[in-house]
């Protein structure tokens, strides 16, 4: 059975940082592409950043250069860290996990994890 469990989210002032973990379970982890998502109220869910085991990471536009994306392979985790933070980064975070290789397998995804960013 895959499980995706996210942590880390909570209650950040303006500028502030964040470091959201996502443990994976059930899957090889190196054999997934993880990525994180994140769903703002009344909008749709949307990409945050993506991580193969092998490629540069990649980002939204809107996270360039303030979060970074990270995965350890031995310890079956993904992480984001979030730099200067802004109201507009509020949301629910999910981790994501897809394999496209042959077998396609998932996506799998957590239960989310929620950011707010207010003074």
């Amino acid at each position: 059975q895959v499980q995706l469990v996210e942590s880390g989210g909570g209650l950040v002032q303006p500028g502030g940082s964040l470091r959201l973990s996502c443990a994976a379970s059930g899957i090889i982890f190196s054999d997934y592409v993880m990525a994180w998502f994140r769903q703002a109220p009344g909008k749709q869910r949307e990409l945050v950043a993506m991580s193969t085991d092998r490629r540069t990471p990649n980002y939204a536009d809107s996270v360039k250069g303030r979060f970074t994306i990270s995965r350890d392979n031995a310890k079956n985790t993904v992480y984001l860290q979030m730099n200067s933070l802004n109201p507009e980064d509020t949301g629910v975070y999910y981790c994501q996990a897809v394999r496209w290789t042959i077998p396609v397998r998932g996506p799998y995804w957590g239960q989310g994890t929620q950011v707010t960013v207010s003074s």
